[in-house]
């Protein structure tokens, strides 16, 4: 299939790369030139501006957007009336699902189609694949599915529901992983505290935990690689932030009366580990690192 790719950052470029090695044909646009050259080592088409990308689409066309939620109205905005009725606009990034129906319902009256897609998978979606929780219309869906596939693994696509399901869902997703995630630091911190911290190889038993235990996981296989690279995290600041979804969750809790206290208390602490370098925020600030190259701040000692 062919589509256009708006936006070529840490899984954007992933995303073309994986693609393209499938066989589809993807035309790019990002605002750094030198993503844009780089995709087109990996046998992407490049475009000039979104008006070029958009001319060098067949109708009826699909266009994805790999954008930080703040500016995706924007660029609909830009790109929407270039389109032609039955062109599909895809928005892949970590938008909140109540916007994604008001753009589903905007759109539409334009005669466009809108899915929502929520993306995980980070920066080893090119190797591994992105697991994909997709919101719309079914049959458009169904016409998309072909890129579904190619971009996930195995069973890695699920088509979850109307306009904003796809998104609601990648929301909860990511409320699960920050109690994940704080669970991990909180364990370790305590063994970090222990008299037997001098003793222990915290990769080994990150990799230990991972041989039949009930906690194995692929966060704690992250962790393990955390642990190889730095054994006491002493490179990094206990500092993590939030791209918004923990957020919305506990919001979304809050809307419907569904108690969710580890998530909440997730999220709480990662406000917290702005003030502190405590050594199980430096645990999450190691985690968000190893699975999403988020950026991290630079080694205070406790």
């Amino acid at each position: 299939m062919q589509l256009g790719m708006v936006g070529l950052g840490r899984m954007g470029l992933g995303m073309v790369r994986r693609l393209v090695e499938r066989g589809h044909e993807v035309v790019v646009w990002n605002r750094s030139a030198d993503k844009v050259s780089e995709a087109a080592r990996y046998g992407a088409t490049v475009s000039s501006d979104l008006h070029d990308m958009i001319e060098k689409l067949t109708p009826p066309r699909v266009v994805w957007l790999m954008l930080p939620e703040s500016v995706v109205d924007d660029y609909l905005d830009k790109i929407a009336p270039w389109l032609e009725a039955g062109d599909c606009l895809v928005d892949g990034g970590n938008s909140h699902y109540k916007k994604d129906i008001q753009r589903f319902d905007r759109l539409k009256q334009q005669g466009l189609r809108y899915v929502d897609a929520g993306v995980s998978g980070g920066i080893w979606g090119l190797d591994v694949g992105y697991c994909l929780m997709v919101g719309g219309e079914k049959e458009v869906y169904e016409k998309l599915e072909p890129i579904f596939i190619d971009l996930a693994p195995p069973q890695g696509c699920l088509y979850c529901g109307p306009a904003g399901a796809g998104h609601f869902t990648k929301m909860i997703h990511n409320g699960i992983e920050y109690g994940m995630m704080q669970a991990y630091s909180e364990g370790f911190a305590l063994i970090h505290a222990s008299p037997y911290a001098e003793q222990l190889n915290f990769a080994e038993l990150a990799r230990l935990w991972n041989q039949g235990s009930v906690v194995r996981s692929w966060l704690l296989e992250l962790l393990e690689r955390a642990f190889v690279q730095d054994p006491r995290l002493e490179q990094l600041s206990g500092y993590v932030d939030d791209s918004g979804e923990g957020r919305w969750t506990v919001e979304q809790a809050i809307e419907t009366a569904v108690a969710t206290p580890v998530i909440a208390a997730a999220l709480f602490q990662r406000f917290q580990s702005r003030t502190e370098n405590s050594f199980n925020d430096r645990v999450l600030a190691a985690l968000r690192q190893q699975f999403g190259g988020h950026a991290v701040r630079s080694g205070l000692k406790e």
